[in-house]
């Protein structure tokens, strides 16, 4: 049984690490085509400070707490992407190359946070599997063209900062966790 483990925690955490890597990569590039597809000033939009962002930063003193805060902050970012979508379906053409990645990082980190979860099963079995998180998301009220520039920038940059966060995480768990069930498995 603790052998097993041992092993799901190698390969469920290399491949979470893996697909955390890899969106991160897209998110700095995403970042990149959304500076480029809005215009002079880009530069400026994202050195503004925005409220309703979720918090990048992983909370929780034990490991299977700062899993499930990876995963709710992962889940926080849900609608933010969705609103900085329909907010450049309105300021882009329907070809834009933006659109597309919007679509695809947030796709990347659905399939993120079921990583995570399948993570937080095996690697914490007795403890209750998180809900999908139905919380109050605070989306900014109505804005005009400037304001959503701003917000889609901050948004994306923001996600940037939560998934450098959630790969240091995942390599702090790998070397704590992973070696200690290790550990317990040679005795």
């Amino acid at each position: 049984m603790a052998a097993s483990r041992h092993q799901q925690c190698g390969t469920s955490l290399q491949q979470t690490l893996k697909l955390t890597r890899l969106v991160q990569k897209e998110s700095i590039n995403l970042i990149k085509t959304y500076k480029a597809s809005q215009g002079e000033m880009s530069e400026l939009f994202c050195k503004v400070s925005v409220n309703n962002v979720p918090d990048p930063n992983i909370s929780g003193l034990e490991p299977s707490e700062r899993l499930l805060s990876i995963y709710t902050h992962l889940q926080d970012f849900f609608p933010h992407f969705k609103r900085v979508y329909e907010q450049q379906t309105d300021l882009q053409s329907p070809a834009s190359p933006l659109l597309r990645e919007l679509s695809h990082v947030s796709a990347s980190s659905r399939n993120l946070a079921a990583l995570v979860t399948s993570l937080y099963q095996s690697l914490f079995p007795n403890l209750p599997v998180p809900e999908p998180a139905g919380g109050p998301t605070t989306l900014p009220p109505p804005q005009n063209v400037f304001q959503q520039k701003v917000y889609g920038c901050v948004v994306l940059k923001t996600y940037k900062v939560l998934l450098s966060n959630v790969s240091r995480e995942l390599r702090t768990l790998k070397s704590n966790v992973c070696r200690r069930i290790q550990i317990n498995t040679l005795f």
